[in-house]
């Protein structure tokens, strides 16, 4: 059973501007221009972030003419959202067995 989640990934999710384009990348592939539009980042911003997002695996691009789109690898986020399910199983055994570390 697991009982840690990928920090690293939840450092990269937790900037509410990179939560922001997951979550309207897991409704539709958007390019940058789009998601300029509905962030209101600048775009330099939106790209720094994009990088983070993609150099963490999150999202994948597409090349289409002289845009770029991006799409949320979902895997991904379901692999986190397994870690965090494992977490909590592991958090119900330890509640339901009452087990307690002992003060010295």
């Amino acid at each position: 059973m697991l009982t840690s989640v990928d920090t690293d990934l939840l450092r990269v999710l937790a900037d509410p501007l990179r939560l922001q384009i997951v979550t309207l990348l897991a409704k539709e592939t958007l390019c940058s221009t789009h998601l300029i539009e509905e962030t209101g980042a600048r775009q330099t911003n939106l790209s720094n972030h994009l990088k983070v997002l993609r150099e963490a695996g999150v999202v994948e691009t597409e090349p289409c003419g002289r845009f770029t789109y991006y799409r949320l690898k979902a895997d991904v986020i379901a692999s986190l959202a397994g870690q965090f399910a494992d977490l909590a199983e592991t958090a119900r055994a330890t509640a339901d067995s009452n087990v307690k570390r002992s003060c010295p």
